[in-house]
């Protein structure tokens, strides 16, 4: 596994404590669109998830070079056994639901406003539509908001037991982008396209709730570290994937790049191949006011992902 050094996120720490209140029970009080109903749930034991933007590790399951290459074989068969074109899978564009669920401490910490949840959308919609620069491209993809739960549980907001919560908490199909806005280490942890069909119950991202738009996380607190885990949510690798390689992270138009960016690094260049680090890109792990920009490249990656695993 290659071994990459990552900011810490410095918002929160989690004391051994704190993760020993995972033995006892809270409730928590769900709010699912316009339907309201209380119910209870037993907390669980932290389950030891790490990795994240932000973090000390990757913000996803670690992908060598070998099943980058099978992932990239599989996705051909799917396409071509259902007779879609790389040409057809690249103009894909859909309308995503999104299902918001706050993991708050019994406290109230933790408990985002819904006017932040709507401006956390609004992000969403703005950045996939290239929004940002003149260089981005429009996705194609947008998003609305089709639900919110809210819990109460000191266990869950520490995202202790995350793979338990996220079975029992998560909506809709593989075309709905589920976010659980929790409180760790890191500022966001996402799963892959491909690994729906075999973990469809944790399928979604998991986002640091000081990273919402006016959360106190400083510099990341623009909205955009959802962007980023949903970038992966549709099959994006990090720029920095594979490092100074002509494979790198598989889109021909972001430069390769041989490690994570940390603030706004103008002229970086970590590679002898052309092109300047893409600091600016939502794959990097760059300040959120450096971020603007998806690119054509990963605008046709991102719909041929969807087409073969989410549509």
């Amino acid at each position: 596994m290659h071994k990459i050094g990552l900011r810490v996120l410095a918002v929160t720490t989690v004391s051994a404590a704190t993760l020993a209140m995972s033995a006892v029970t809270a409730t928590a009080v769900t709010t699912v669109g316009s339907t309201g109903t209380t119910v209870e749930q037993e907390c669980h034991d932290a389950d030891g998830q790490a990795g994240a933007r932000g973090g000390r590790a990757l913000d996803h399951r670690a992908i060598s070079a070998k099943e980058q290459r099978l992932i990239k074989t599989r996705t051909d068969r799917i396409l071509d056994r259902r007779g879609i074109s790389a040409r057809q899978a690249k103009r894909a564009s859909a309308t995503v639901p999104v299902y918001v669920h706050v993991m708050a401490a019994t406290s109230g910490e933790g408990d985002v406003t819904d006017a932040q949840i709507a401006d956390q959308i609004d992000v969403l919609n703005a950045t996939f539509a290239g929004a940002e620069s003149g260089d981005a491209a429009d996705t194609g993809f947008s998003f609305t908001l089709a639900g919110t739960d809210r819990f109460y549980n000191n266990t869950w907001h520490r995202d202790g037991a995350s793979s338990k919560y996220r079975k029992q908490t998560r909506q809709g199909g593989a075309d709905a982008l589920n976010i659980w806005l929790v409180d760790f280490n890191y500022l966001g942890i996402a799963t892959f396209p491909w690994d729906y069909s075999r973990s469809s119950g944790i399928d979604g991202i998991r986002v640091h709730y000081a990273s919402l738009p006016g959360g106190d996380a400083t510099n990341f607190n623009l909205g955009e570290t959802a962007t980023h885990e949903a970038g992966h949510w549709f099959g994006l690798y990090h720029t920095f994937q594979g490092g100074c390689t002509t494979t790198n992270d598989e889109v021909a138009d972001t430069p390769a790049q041989g490690g994570p960016s940390s603030g706004c690094p103008t002229g970086a260049d970590t590679c002898s191949l052309p092109g300047l680090d893409p600091i600016h890109n939502y794959m990097d792990y760059s300040y959120d006011s450096c971020y603007n920009q998806f690119t054509p490249g990963q605008s046709g990656r991102m719909s041929q992902m969807w087409t073969a695993y989410r549509a």
